[in-house]
């Protein structure tokens, strides 16, 4: 029998996250549990959404839609995966279920869909927008050695002119869509000379077909394409214009589709990025199921949070570690999430 019920949550944030397109001081999410036991997470993007509301609407669509299925087994994987909901929603329940084939079988989620063992991931921690001052502190200060700055005001000169005094730190940048190309261009020449090699959507997706004349002869940076990437269609599109793509669960609808694109770009010598929204381990843990397809992780989201609300992924500063015991998918703290119940 298949029970699945929706739980809507609000978490605190341990600082303001700001982005050049909006900001945020606690995150609502929508929490997918089947059995009582097996999760999955769907949490929007703090400017692009979609809504609460919206989310919920379609994840109740899509529980109707599951729920005339007799028996859950991979197939129904694949027909989440076509259901007319929003990717987001659709993510939400591929979770829940790849986590219940997990534990009802007793094998790990990526074995069941022929992916290698989660090992080896190093993740960026994210610097949001804030006062020059600040950002540059929180940059020094950082015990963690990889740092993604997001960019994307009138005051992105000052920071690029503090990174000389960051020596012993790799400074991956996101500018969320915000330069204009005349202003990419620019700051591509200078972040290349500083060492940078690693930039997410130096412009709004209008204008990625400039993305490699605006690089210019600076071969070593990578122009990592964010928004505008959602489904494996998309990456077909844009994929001659940039250097890799960032591939979010949120955004394609899930590990199925984000597999696809993984594989494609890895055809293609692209380079593969796992980013996450603001969310818990619950939202993250397909792409650790994926990482084996990937080169670049920006899977922070947790750390963000003022508690995870889930046990089974940890971090050691960048490094995510898998418990053994991750059959299942991460095992809710019931205390944890009853403390941010929304009503």
């Amino acid at each position: 029998m298949i029970k699945l019920d929706t739980v809507k949550i609000s978490v605190p944030l341990k600082q303001k996250f700001v982005v050049s397109k909006g900001e945020a001081i606690e995150k609502t999410s929508l929490l997918t549990i089947l059995n009582n036991r097996y999760s999955g997470e769907a949490s929007g993007s703090v400017f692009y959404g979609p809504s609460i509301e919206e989310i919920e609407k379609d994840i109740k669509k899509g529980i109707s839609l599951l729920e005339q299925n007799e028996t859950i087994d991979l197939d129904t994987l694949k027909s989440i995966d076509t259901y007319p909901i929003l990717p987001i929603a659709r993510s939400a329940l591929i979770a829940a279920v790849l986590n219940y084939l997990s534990g009802e079988s007793r094998r790990y989620p990526w074995e069941l869909l022929d992916l290698g063992t989660p090992i080896g991931i190093k993740s960026s921690i994210t610097v949001s927008i804030d006062k020059p001052s600040e950002m540059i502190e929180a940059i020094k200060k950082s015990d963690y050695p990889i740092i993604k700055i997001k960019m994307g005001n009138e005051e992105d000169i000052m920071i690029l002119n503090a990174l000389d005094e960051i020596i012993d730190k790799e400074i991956r940048i996101d500018v969320n869509g915000a330069w204009s190309c005349a202003k990419a261009e620019e700051m591509i020449y200078y972040l290349a000379k500083k060492g940078v090699k690693v930039i997410e959507q130096p412009t709004d997706v209008e204008y990625v077909e400039e993305w490699q004349r605006l690089k210019g002869k600076h071969t070593d940076v990578q122009l990592i394409m964010d928004e505008g990437l959602n489904t494996f269609e998309d990456y077909k599109r844009y994929a001659e214009f940039v250097d890799g793509v960032n591939i979010k669960m949120e955004k394609s609808g899930g590990i199925l589709e984000g597999m696809r694109i993984a594989r494609q770009a890895q055809e293609d010598n692209k380079k593969v990025m796992l980013g996450c929204m603001v969310e818990s381990s619950v939202g993250i843990a397909q792409s650790v199921y994926l990482s084996s397809l990937a080169d670049y992780f920006d899977l922070d989201g947790p750390l963000l949070l003022e508690k995870d609300i889930a046990r089974g992924i940890t971090y050691d500063r960048e490094a995510i570690n898998v418990d053994r015991e991750i059959i299942g998918g991460p095992k809710l703290r019931r205390d944890v999430v009853e403390k941010y119940i929304l009503e």
